[in-house]
């Protein structure tokens, strides 16, 4: 079951992910699904300014316009505040195109609101691309014609095999919700 449902994710999102920001088409939005700014010690989480890198090489490069910071906003934690801060303050992305969505509480909220809320479905999803697959899949199961860019991944071991363990589980859920047709949030 769990291969089954991660090589159907796979064939869904084959060519829809990109890595070189020369090879990737122009969109109108991107969609940046929100991490955690700093890990538990205290230091800057490299999710995160991977993901800020990224949106940022996009923006420069006159692949998007308008930009969707989206997270989770709770009391003293507010993810699309810092993203918005970081792609202002870090790299030189116009306040004035970023728009935050403080209720991204995970994957599937983030991509409806993006649909459903901000009326965008012609969207470039970022973030790492063990990530963009299950956010490629709930976009195109939500009839968005959305395209992952991927970020750069952080290169410690733990890291990657936990990440990808868990992926490879979120994966075969979003898959075993979208059979029954239940809403995953």
């Amino acid at each position: 079951m769990i291969c089954l449902a991660n090589a159907w994710v796979f064939a869904l999102t084959d060519g829809r992910t990109y890595t070189k920001i020369s090879k990737i088409p122009p969109r109108e939005i991107a969609l940046v699904l929100g991490t955690s700014p700093k890990m538990r010690s205290g230091q800057s989480n490299p999710y995160f300014t991977k993901r800020m890198d990224a949106t940022a090489l996009l923006y420069h490069h006159g692949k998007i316009k308008q930009i969707i910071v989206s997270g989770e906003k709770s009391r003293g934690y507010d993810e699309p505040a810092a993203m918005k801060n970081y792609l202002v303050y870090q790299e030189g992305v116009p306040e004035d195109i970023i728009i935050e969505d403080p209720k991204g509480f995970n994957t599937y909220k983030s991509i409806l609101r993006c649909k459903d809320i901000y009326k965008k479905d012609n969207i470039i999803i970022v973030s790492q691309g063990f990530h963009n697959l299950r956010a490629l899949l709930f976009a195109r199961n939500n009839s968005m014609n959305a395209l992952g860019f991927d970020a750069q991944d952080v290169n410690k071991p733990e890291s990657y095999y936990r990440n990808q363990f868990r992926e490879i589980l979120a994966r075969t859920v979003a898959v075993v919700y979208f059979a029954l047709g239940i809403s995953p949030d």
